[in-house]
């Protein structure tokens, strides 16, 4: 039997900043298919610390069409935090978030049952944006914002949207769930993420739909 393969695309949520490989979410998520019998390879990472939406399109010009060429079995899409973060507006974000969400389908083969996005983490509960002098409920409504638009432009193409914001925002008060910088989740908070993900895919009856 083929190994199944999964693309993920993001940044720093995605390629586990300050984390060991193993524990990024997308590696837990294939571990988990592992440990139940799925045969499926190590996730390709397109991802980097820092990009917006439109570094990660620039990003993916370099390797469209061998993506395209062999399509994946899955393929997540978790951007947007440091659109935010750098103060830009929904409308700003909203037409290079929607690029890639149509190259996410297409990269999975035009399968919509093999793509999922991710809400954008609440980062304004962390030490980090404390520090910054950061104003956390204005941070949670442009978060939340942020994220409808993701998931309005999500269902109006069938893909599926997971919800993981709640999880990071009980950083507050459970400091387990970050990293030593006070700012990026754990590999205990991406290991909730994953088994969200997971029940997310179930339900939709992948890999076998």
């Amino acid at each position: 039997m083929a190994q199944l393969s999964m693309l993920a695309l993001g940044d720093s949520y995605t390629i586990g900043e300050r984390v060991d490989e193993a524990l990024r979410w997308p590696n837990q998520l294939a571990q988990l298919y592992r440990h139940s019998g799925v045969t499926m390879c190590p996730p390709l990472i397109i991802a980097q610390t820092g990009w917006t939406a439109d570094e990660l399109e620039a990003a993916l010009d370099d390797t469209e069409q061998a993506l395209i060429e062999s399509p994946y079995d899955l393929v997540s899409l978790l951007i947007g935090v440091n659109d935010q973060y750098r103060g830009r507006s929904t409308a700003h974000f909203e037409p290079a978030f929607s690029r890639l969400l149509e190259r996410a389908i297409a990269y999975a083969g035009g399968d919509t049952r093999r793509v999922v996005v991710v809400s954008i983490p609440d980062w304004g509960v962390t030490p980090f944006a404390a520090a910054q002098g950061r104003d956390s409920a204005q941070i949670a409504e442009q978060i939340d914002a942020y994220n409808a638009l993701c998931q309005r432009e999500s269902e109006s193409r069938k893909v599926s949207f997971v919800n993981v914001t709640d999880l990071t925002r009980q950083a507050a008060q459970r400091p387990e769930l970050l990293t030593d910088d006070g700012l990026h989740p754990s590999g205990v908070d991406y290991a909730r993420w994953a088994e969200r993900v997971r029940q997310r895919l179930d339900a939709l009856g992948w890999p076998h739909a």
